[in-house]
């Protein structure tokens, strides 16, 4: 009697289990870490926005150029990934305690420089981000303190990428748990004044600050320092990747390819991130109100690229294991798997996106001159987000093999040509708002996926293929 279910389509089907199996629990991690830092985002946002459009624009305005420092060491921490997750791939754990060593060194040296250059220019940032003339001295005090812990916020982001790419992805997110339940209780305990709680009929004083901004920036200040000293602590005592014993020293045969692959990645982030500037700072000319829109969309948002970023994560560490391994088969079957699970995951986040717009956007303000339009291009973006989720997967993927230079093209092209430009001209050639601004990004990001489809339907992602 034939089989209804031959073997060869059982082996199949178990090894795609697997894979997925594997995949998923490399993401989640990563994803709830996301989580609750976006829940904190969020948490912030509301808690500032109470105090007024204001504080929620002080708070919002220069957040773009935190994307550019925090984009700028997420970068450099990519070499860092491709060659550690290369190196356990290839069984050689001498070779990721060397490079852990130079990530270190990258930390003390990369900490020390950007500390000094953002207390530097910390007073002129409002200037450049054209933020209003009433709130610049309180948005130059909110970027000080928010920045000046630099050393310990790039340990956290360059050691957490380590520990990630050697398959650790329950440490960083136990230490963001952390760090975000740190930040909230202070926020609480800072922002405020002394206030009455009635909890169950009782009565309760609640101690308060009274701080306002400049308590939110106290309390995240407070939390990245604490979370910067952990996750060293931790990794100084991790069995496969502690740096205990390891040189300090310049190694050339580390930095040399490190450079070459993070290079390209951090003039993509700089350019990128630099856009993002640009944008915001035409957006802040628009008035409060778009300011306070676009900060709050831009945190909403934020919360439904969690899938996407996650499975990038987990794509560049199990692609870059595959690829040191030099296991060609894995590589595609690893692709293979990806993609339709970041697209389905993207579509529902998209969904309720969509949905939810008015509901999320209205967690922060109840201004109408607000959420009319934050709701608006929310529900545009959200159209997009299955494309978008495509384009992080396939530059995961070649972040895993060490492939930077394309994606830095695609994203410098999108955002300084599309972007940029597009939004110049509708802002202030046609005197267009914040709805036309985020129909120029949406076009970036389809542009994206339309290059990085092309990468991916002829394989160019895949340096083993080339090589045959």
């Amino acid at each position: 009697m034939k089989k209804l279910w031959p073997d060869h389509w059982k082996r199949r089907y178990q090894s795609a289990l697997e894979t997925a199996a594997t995949i998923m629990i490399l993401a989640w991690p990563t994803m709830l870490e996301q989580v609750m830092q976006t829940a904190v985002q969020y948490i912030d946002t509301a808690m500032v926005g109470t105090l007024g459009t204001q504080a929620t624009a002080a708070v919002g305005a220069t957040g773009t150029v935190g994307w550019l420092i925090n984009g700028t060491f997420s970068a450099l921490s990519v070499g860092f990934l491709s060659l550690i997750s290369r190196a356990c791939g290839a069984q050689d754990a001498e070779k990721a305690k060397r490079v852990v060593g130079q990530a270190t060194l990258v930390v003390l040296v990369g900490g020390i420089l950007s500390t000094l250059i953002c207390s530097g220019v910390s007073g002129k940032i409002p200037v450049w981000m054209q933020v209003d003339p009433s709130i610049q001295r309180l948005t130059a005090s909110y970027f000080l303190i928010l920045y000046l812990p630099m050393l310990p916020r790039t340990a956290s982001i360059i050691f957490g990428t380590v520990l990630r790419a050697a398959g650790d992805t329950r440490t960083p997110m136990k230490v963001g748990i952390i760090v975000n339940s740190i930040n909230v209780v202070l926020n609480y305990l800072l922002i405020y004044d002394i206030r009455e709680v009635s909890l169950f009929g009782i009565c309760l004083t609640i101690p308060g600050a009274g701080l306002g901004v400049i308590g939110a920036a106290i309390a995240s200040a407070v939390s990245f320092t604490w979370g910067g000293i952990h996750i060293t602590w931790v990794l100084w005592k991790h069995p496969m990747v502690s740096p205990r014993g390891i040189s300090l020293k310049p190694d050339m045969s580390i930095l040399k390819p490190w450079a070459r692959i993070s290079f390209p990645n951090v003039l993509q982030r700089f350019g990128t991130s630099l856009g993002y500037v640009v944008f915001a700072s035409m957006i802040n000319a628009l008035g409060e109100a778009a300011t306070a829109a676009h900060t709050i969309a831009n945190t909403v948002e934020s919360a439904f690229y969690i899938p996407g970023y996650g499975m990038q994560t987990a794509a560049a560490t199990l692609i870059g294991n595959a690829y040191g391994a030099k296991d060609e088969k894995r590589m595609k079957s690893l692709s293979a798997m990806f993609i339709p699970i970041e697209v389905v995951l993207m579509i529902g986040s998209g969904a309720v996106l969509f949905a939810a717009a008015p509901a999320l956007v209205g967690l922060f303000s109840k201004s109408t001159e607000i959420i009319s339009p934050g709701s608006t291009v929310l529900r545009m973006v959200a159209i997009s987000e299955p494309f978008y989720g495509f384009s992080i997967i396939v530059e995961g993927m070649m972040m895993g093999v060490g492939k930077t230079r394309a994606p830095f093209v695609y994203n410098i092209i999108g955002m300084w040509c599309i972007r940029i430009v597009g939004t110049f001209l509708y802002t202030r050639i046609f005197h267009m708002g914040l709805v036309a601004a985020w129909g120029c990004m949406i076009a970036h990001n389809m542009l994206l996926f339309v290059l990085y489809l092309v990468v991916y339907v002829r394989g160019t992602w895949n340096p083993l293929s080339a090589e045959q």
